[in-house]
């Protein structure tokens, strides 16, 4: 068992502060060298993108993230090309992951399947202070999110599908900062997820704070949504866009199902998502589908709960507090993996 930890992160400040700030802290940190590293010739590749179609794209959907990215150039002294290929969610190459999200009237929990290797351990609050929503969440790519919520209860998480037939647009973790960012309930998430560009085809669950949740099955060539508690790694409307092997992607899906009658409440529903022997919690990393964290949103509460690894009790945030101006004394979220691999965000 590998000992691993998440980093937590506060801010509150303009989108330019933000950027400089996350850019002082990424100079101690491995995160960045690791990728250098671990992208090598692919780099070139893969991260190609065209400068001012990227900064337009960024403008058009969320404005502030460009202040960040220039923050973050600034800190870093990088020019502005190679900052938006590292940090601006556009273009980028997505590796394939599993996942799988489960929600109540009133929660969201979601398994974040991947590999550790490509795992950044970053944990953020942020209140900004010109324009956009406060949201907490994991972040990846240092801009994007893995799952969240903001102050208005909306609470977002995705379920990687494919990446066949990839077009020019956003990756998921960048569209999740969108949608947190821009969006204060479901109606308005769709609406966003209809009208940017998507790079590759992941399903996107919604719920806010009225209890309203729903499946959004997003691909480079089709947007649909249905009302729905249970999100895996396949489509049900969009079939077309299906990998051709499904079968493990429905089998946790029907797992969860029969599972999810039982449960009374968002704890025993974390349980579910959390334990070994549920059947949901996934250790194979080997495949890059094993599980690394678990986090619960509880919009009504106003309140997050995070934990890595299995069978763990969750790290409580009360995002009602913070957002009053209460820091949160949590520095590190700890927990043990079966793989000996360290996170990015670990100096090894």
């Amino acid at each position: 068992m590998k000992q691993v930890y998440t980093d937590i992160f506060q801010y509150r400040g303009s989108h330019y502060d933000f950027g400089y700030q996350q850019g002082e802290w990424l100079k101690h940190s491995p995160i960045l060298s690791k990728r250098e590293k671990q992208l090598g010739s692919k780099k070139e590749r893969h991260f190609k993108i065209d400068q001012d179609q990227v900064i337009s794209a960024i403008k058009t959907f969320i404005p502030g993230v460009l202040e960040e990215i220039y923050g973050l150039a600034d800190a870093l002294e990088m020019n502005m090309e190679e900052a938006l290929r590292e940090f601006g969610g556009y273009y980028l190459e997505y590796g394939k992951s599993g996942c799988s999200i489960f929600t109540g009237k009133d929660y969201l929990i979601r398994n974040y399947d991947s590999h550790p290797v490509s795992y950044e351990g970053r944990y953020m609050l942020y209140q900004p202070t010109d324009g956009g929503y406060a949201t907490l969440g994991p972040a990846m790519q240092i801009t994007g999110r893995m799952d969240g919520m903001n102050e208005k209860g909306l609470v977002m998480g995705y379920n990687f599908v494919h990446r066949k037939k990839g077009e020019d647009g956003f990756i998921c973790n960048m569209i999740g900062r969108i949608i947190l960012e821009t969006c204060a309930n479901v109606e308005e998430g769709i609406q966003v997820l209809k009208e940017l560009p998507h790079r590759h085809s992941f399903n996107y669950v919604l719920l806010d704070s009225t209890g309203k949740r729903v499946v959004v099955e997003a691909s480079p060539r089709s947007v649909s949504y249905r009302k729905s508690n249970i999100s895996t790694n396949h489509f049900e409307l969009i079939t077309e866009e299906n990998r051709y092997r499904t079968d493990e992607s429905r089998e946790r899906k029907m797992n969860i199902l029969s599972k999810g009658e039982e449960l009374e409440d968002g704890y025993q529903a974390f349980r579910m998502m959390n334990d070994s022997d549920q059947g949901v919690f996934s250790s194979k990393y080997d495949a890059w589908a094993g599980t690394l964290h678990t986090a619960a949103y509880f919009p009504e509460d106003m309140k997050a709960a995070f934990a890595i690894g299995a069978d763990r009790y969750p790290v409580i945030f009360d995002f009602s507090k913070w957002l009053k101006g209460e820091r949160v004394n949590v520095k590190k979220v700890k927990g043990q993996l079966e793989p000996d691999i360290p996170f990015l965000n670990m100096h090894e």
